[in-house]
């Protein structure tokens, strides 16, 4: 969410920098909720000053007789205590519009995002591996021979529709295999803590991680009210929700292994076939709660700890950053990490990593107190949060599978899975693994 205070100081910033992003000037529709709230609640201010004052004066008309003043005051009173109530409950109706107002509205980009359209104005910033030249044509992962029989998605769509998979053998044992080489990578190497999640979350968590309250038919909600977390962001990051951290608990950096569930309600059409694009994915998450002062090295960090992962693997990779207006609601800055797939002859998305800055702490009220100074105590102020993929696990097994195929069938798998699958290193041309 947006802060008021930078708002009314400098609206046409504010405006110019909604227009990098495609979007309307905004100041002068907030700016007049705004007015309005604060003229109700110096009104209110007001008829209570003159309430106190009249509710002194009844006393003494009373005790020296004047039955008219004491009336008149009484009557004042009484009219006084119900301007207040009613100016009261209009503040209150415009800080609810105020706050709905801006919590409708994207992040501002960092000045050093590239200004653009879509993704064709995105810029690419590092390339890692060289894609691997095949002596055959290669096929996307659901075509690969060795692949077939444990990517099920016949069974799936009867179970649950399209957008399904069951994984079963030599497959399911390395997509478990990734998804516990990524945890070790991040806890061993990298630093992170580790922490384990509901997948069930309250209307405010996903407010706070800004999914509600214009991406709910994105996300999927129970018949009690909780919502399917569409990534574990949301959880990790609200863990500070309306808290106070000193700063000296800064930074605190965690990673998550979830579930992760999406209706991808706008992907009408897009990747239909194989693993690419489902309802219920893994992904390895990676979030970081930081001094606002520190957020660019934190999320320069992050990125190096999702790009690690690929390296390990041995995919090659280009890391892009995003232009304005393809960039999410709640991002500051997100840089995108692509995966090279063979069978697609593209680079794919793997995972992005993003800082919010102090858009999404507004909305959960999660602050820090800084460090005393010399001069003393410093009152807290809100704290930054930063987000990423590391990775989403089944696209890194399409990843994987697919770079690893060889001519007959068969998959050569990283050397770094060995050890998660027991010293084996490939899937044979008939699913075994060997």
């Amino acid at each position: 969410m947006h802060d008021i205070k930078a708002i009314r100081e400098n609206p046409a910033a504010f405006d110019a920098a909604l227009a990098r992003r495609g979007l309307s000037a905004m100041s002068s529709q907030i700016l007049a909720l705004d007015s309005d709230r604060r003229a109700r609640i110096v009104a209110a201010e007001t008829a209570q000053a003159e309430q106190n004052r009249a509710s002194k004066e009844v006393g003494a008309a009373k005790a020296r007789g004047d039955d008219a003043e004491f009336e008149r005051l009484r009557a004042l009173v009484a009219q006084t205590k119900a301007d207040i109530a009613r100016l009261t409950a209009e503040a209150g109706e415009q800080d609810t519009a105020l706050r709905d107002l801006l919590m409708g509205i994207d992040n501002l980009p960092l000045p050093e995002v590239p200004d653009g359209k879509d993704e064709a104005d995105n810029v690419e910033i590092h390339r890692w591996g060289t894609p691997r030249t095949f002596d055959f044509t290669p096929v996307e992962h659901f075509d690969i021979a060795g692949v077939k029989p444990g990517m099920d998605f016949e069974t799936a769509a009867k179970l649950s529709g399209s957008r399904f998979v069951v994984l079963k053998g030599a497959v399911i044992r390395v997509h478990r295999a990734l998804a516990q080489f990524m945890l070790d990578t991040h806890i061993d190497e990298h630093g992170l803590q580790e922490t384990w999640t509901p997948v069930l979350v309250k209307d405010e968590a996903m407010y706070g991680t800004n999914q509600l309250p214009k991406f709910a038919e994105d996300s999927y909600q129970t018949t009690n009210g909780w919502w399917l977390i569409p990534t574990s962001e949301v959880t990790l990051t609200n863990t500070v929700a309306g808290d106070i951290l000193d700063e000296a608990q800064l930074p605190i950096r965690m990673t998550a292994h979830t579930q992760c569930f999406r209706s991808e309600a706008g992907s009408a059409g897009k990747d239909t076939s194989g693993m690419l694009r489902q309802h219920q994915f893994e992904k390895v998450e990676m979030v970081t709660i930081c001094t606002p002062e520190s957020h660019l090295e934190e999320q320069e960090r992050m990125r190096r700890c999702a790009e690690a992962i690929l390296e390990k693997l041995e995919i090659p990779y280009r890391t892009i950053i995003l232009c304005t207006g393809d960039m999410g609601f709640g991002a500051q800055r997100t840089f995108d990490l692509e995966a090279w797939l063979p069978g697609q002859n593209q680079f794919r998305e793997i995972s992005s990593v993003s800082t919010c800055g102090q858009f999404q702490a507004r909305r959960m009220n999660a602050r820090y107190r800084p460090a005393k100074t010399e001069n003393g105590g410093v009152k807290p102020d809100f704290v930054a949060t930063l987000n990423g993929s590391g990775l989403a696990v089944g696209r890194c097994l399409i990843a994987v599978l697919e770079n690893g195929q060889q001519a007959d069938g068969s998959v050569d798998l990283p050397a770094v899975l060995h050890p998660y699958l027991g010293g084996k290193t490939r899937i044979s041309a008939t699913g075994a693994l060997e």
